[in-house]
């Protein structure tokens, strides 16, 4: 019998309980792949991505041994939604002037004039 492929999709954060293999979504029962920010609404950095993906592992440990269903994925991308909402809040992440989409999903940017 064939794995399912459950997903959740958040405004900035896809999660697969699948592995990535030639660029194809292959369903896994014990592997979930992240796809972050799928619309480039952020610029991101190294080190802001590296916090995400340590974020993401701290969640998944964090339910090693439960029940992978739609619950539990939803439960870890409003999470990431939350964690990506803090670190544009601390200056760590900015918008991406240069995307297509500017509708500020996660509040207005910090400039001078707004803090």
């Amino acid at each position: 019998m064939a794995d399912t492929l459950l997903k959740c999709t958040t405004r900035h954060v896809r999660l697969f309980t699948a592995r990535v293999d030639n660029q194809d979504l292959v369903p896994s029962a014990d592997e979930l792949t992240l796809d972050l920010d799928p619309d480039n609404e952020f610029l991101w950095s190294d080190t802001v991505v590296s916090k995400v993906q340590q974020r993401f592992q701290q969640l998944v440990d964090a339910g090693a041994g439960g029940e992978l269903s739609d619950y539990s994925l939803r439960r870890i991308g409003t999470d990431l939604e939350g964690y990506i909402r803090q670190l544009l809040q601390a200056g760590e992440l900015s918008y991406n002037p240069d995307g297509r989409v500017q509708n500020f999903s996660m509040g207005l940017p910090r400039t001078p004039d707004l803090l």
